[in-house]
């Protein structure tokens, strides 16, 4: 099942990740995609609200590679792949294992160069000024369970 949803300020963005928290459980994956600037990080910010976390605590783990957001329902675990090349690398994380007990939430995605089972993948493109747009691509074994709106 897919979802499309246009949003026009990072707020809204931001909002679309925090419908898509409450519908999540312990050991939901959600895999990012959009170039740089795209608002990967402001939906992180919305999924964090989403599950009872602070959003102002999100911040784009970059140079960290993984955040971990505790205090909510259940802990968001933040990765961001940007500055690995090496899949060597990107299994020395351990990313099968860490988002277990909570939410893991993956930006640049397409460098985790392997199939999540029931991984949830949010693809957000860039449009005129501060549009985006959203596409939610749910596996097979994942339905959507809260009013999130769409464009469809």
């Amino acid at each position: 099942m897919t979802k499309t949803i246009t949003t026009h300020s990072e707020t809204e963005t931001a909002g679309v990740g925090r419908e898509l928290a409450e519908s999540l459980a312990a050991g939901a994956v959600v895999l990012l995609f959009g170039d740089l600037g795209a608002g990967k990080t402001a939906f992180v910010r919305g999924l964090a609200e989403g599950l009872g976390v602070a959003p102002a605590e999100v911040s784009s783990p970059t140079f960290t590679l993984v955040q971990e957001y505790g205090g909510g329902r259940l802990p968001l675990f933040h990765v961001d792949l940007y500055r690995l090349s090496d899949p060597r690398e990107i299994d020395e994380l351990g990313l099968d294992e860490i988002g277990d007990e909570g939410v893991l939430a993956v930006e640049w995605a397409e460098k985790w160069r392997r199939e999540i089972a029931g991984a949830i993948e949010v693809r957000i493109a860039h449009g005129d000024l501060d549009v985006r747009t959203i596409q939610i691509n749910y596996s097979t074994t994942q339905s959507p369970t809260y009013p999130i709106h769409s464009d469809r």
